[in-house]
């Protein structure tokens, strides 16, 4: 059975790959084996890296709770739009140098939003089980 949230996993999934794939690049373009080496474009790779570790894993879980509780498919799929789109805005909105703080933030909102949503869900969902 594949769920709602499954299909997101994956998409997500396929972001940190892609995200992975930026920072060993980097990695190996200005031959920077372990930490950031003081370069700016590494740091940023890590930190777009790390941040998607940090935030996504977390809100998917939270989601996936929601589903699995009889959660309603419209507030599912807009769950996983919100933390989609606010991970691929916060990873393109810290890539660039000149950064556009309007995509880090919008990309923080959605992903806030995804979690907070999830949360107060999963508290309503626990105190009207029996």
């Amino acid at each position: 059975m594949v769920t709602i949230t499954g299909t997101y996993a994956a998409l997500l999934g396929l972001l940190y790959i892609a995200l992975s794939i930026r920072t060993l690049r980097t990695r190996r373009r200005n031959q920077i084996a372990v930490g950031d080496g003081g370069n700016p474009e590494m740091l940023r790779a890590i930190r777009v890296h790390g941040n998607f570790a940090e935030y996504a894993p977390l809100a998917l879980l939270m989601i996936a709770l929601v589903e699995l509780n009889a959660g309603g498919g419209t507030l599912v799929h807009g769950l996983c739009l919100a933390l989609l789109f606010g991970r691929i805005s916060h990873a393109y909105g810290v890539s660039r140098s000149q950064e556009n703080f309007r995509f880090r933030v919008f990309g923080m909102s959605m992903t806030f939003l995804a979690i907070t949503g999830a949360a107060l869900t999963l508290l309503m969902q626990s105190a009207s089980a029996p």
